[in-house]
């Protein structure tokens, strides 16, 4: 980080902008959002400068620059378009110590006017080091779209209470709680529908009641986080992982979205494997059910949709036998993501009219398999963690009735950076698994519907 970012109090400080033109324009109507004594230095003005001089809102100097210009200011902006006049604030500035954004020179300056999203007093500033400003507003733009403009009045509301509610709740984790129902919960709404004594009533009645037996039940969140790419991530999961008290992970989950679970949530991995059970099912349920019941936010991570092969399903069931309130978020499901992220469609008109996913992690899961209803040829099978049992699947299927000449495909690390995509056929799987040392996670498809790949490649290594 070279520019580190920091909020300036300009309100009734000396700030000197050096140019009048368009671009002075427009720095000087962000500027004076901030209330700042402004003086222009500049030999003429637009009409709109001259404008905001006859109303008293600047003070015009109509000359050319000099260094005592900036004695007392405590912001400097130059926008001429004169490189030596620019360099002269530039050094000028340098000698008081006084910040000198010099528009559209990022090796003069040594502050940058960052792109701004006000919900005062919230406030967000977007840089990007004065190299890529475009991508600064299209950033500025995303998140506008995002955040409620009832959220300035939430930032007020809050800060009106922040003292009572610092006094009333001395526990820094359950006042941490507290704040999340507030942005999360009624008191927000009634602020976005302008209702702000009854938010007061409301937010009263919860301080009563904080610390109180059973006053702050816990969630648990069960989440898909799909296959890898924190791009996949739904938006949901993505606000269950940055309001999360803690986190149960599974194995698999990316490095990249663990990196986004919020910085104070205690994050445990509870991943397992074949042949290696780092942490029990019945361990997983003890671990929500303790912290769920110390009234925390809980998120139960699981790669994938923890609906497919991921016996979210069970865990819902323990959670609601325990009384325990849960909400299912559910994530990109590997078949669907790899399947796409290796160019090849599930189902093809010309290929394929049905899609079956299957689970082959042990041999329990093999034997409760229907062969006999997998011999269809224009049906794609997307086979789960089929590595450890590739050599009786592979057996099973021609067994069956499949072709020994099915094209199949393997898909390792579906959709992160190292992804690999094997091809071969039915009769071909093992031997080809075992020359590229297939790892899991990894996904089995079965079908002519592989054959795409080679032409739909768009994403990490070609298909080998």
């Amino acid at each position: 980080m070279r520019w580190f970012p920091i909020f300036l109090d300009l309100r009734n400080r000396r700030v000197v902008v050096v140019g009048g033109g368009g671009i002075a324009e427009r720095k000087i109507d962000l500027l004076l959002e901030a209330k700042p004594n402004l003086t222009v230095i500049a030999p003429s003005l637009t009409a709109r400068l001259r404008a905001r001089v006859d109303a008293g809102e600047i003070t015009h100097e109509p000359r050319e620059f000099q260094a005592t210009d900036l004695d007392g200011a405590r912001l400097v902006l130059a926008a001429t378009d004169a490189p030596l006049v620019n360099r002269a604030v530039a050094e000028a500035a340098e000698v008081r110590g006084i910040p000198a954004n010099i528009v559209d020179n990022a090796e003069l300056s040594t502050g940058i006017l960052p792109a701004i999203v006000d919900r005062s007093p919230l406030i967000i500033a977007i840089g990007t080091e004065g190299s890529a400003p475009a991508l600064a507003r299209y950033v500025r733009a995303r998140i506008e779209a995002l955040l409620d403009e009832s959220l300035g009045a939430l930032a007020g509301f809050l800060a009106r209470w922040r003292a009572r509610i610092k006094t009333a709740v001395t526990d820094l984790d359950t006042r941490r709680r507290l704040y999340d129902r507030l942005i999360h919960g009624e008191v927000a709404d009634l602020i976005k529908r302008a209702r702000e004594p009854e938010a007061d009533e409301a937010l009263a009645a919860l301080l009563a009641n904080t610390g109180k037996e059973g006053s702050t039940p816990g969630v648990v969140q069960i989440v898909g986080a799909g296959p890898g790419d924190p791009g996949l991530l739904t938006l949901n999961a993505l606000r269950a992982l940055q309001g999360a008290d803690v986190v149960l992970h599974d194995r698999l989950v990316s490095p990249e979205i663990l990196r986004l679970i919020r910085r104070e949530a205690e994050v445990i991995e509870v991943g397992k494997s074949a042949g290696r059970h780092s942490v029990t099912q019945d361990e997983i349920h003890a671990l929500l059910l303790a912290h769920a019941t110390r009234g925390r936010r809980v998120v139960r991570l699981k790669g994938g949709d923890p609906f497919v092969f991921g016996r979210g399903g069970e865990e819902a069931e323990f959670l609601k036998s325990h009384q325990i309130a849960f909400e299912i978020v559910p994530g990109v499901t590997a078949a669907l993501a790899c399947g796409a992220y290796a160019g090849i469609p599930l189902t093809h008109r010309e290929h394929s009219a049905s899609l079956r996913l299957l689970t082959a992690h042990s041999a329990a899961a093999i034997d409760a398999v229907d062969w006999q209803g997998l011999s269809d040829q224009r049906e794609t099978l997307a086979i789960y963690m089929a590595v450890a049992t590739l050599e009786r699947l592979q057996r099973e299927l021609m067994a069956r009735g499949r072709s020994k000449d099915t094209p199949i495909a393997f898909i390792e690390n579906g959709s992160r950076p190292n992804q690999r995509v094997v091809l071969g056929t039915l009769a071909s799987a093992h031997r080809v698994a075992n020359e590229h040392r297939v790892q899991s996670p990894a996904l089995l498809i079965v079908g002519s519907v592989t054959s795409l790949a080679p032409q739909l490649h768009w994403f990490g290594s070609a298909p080998r």
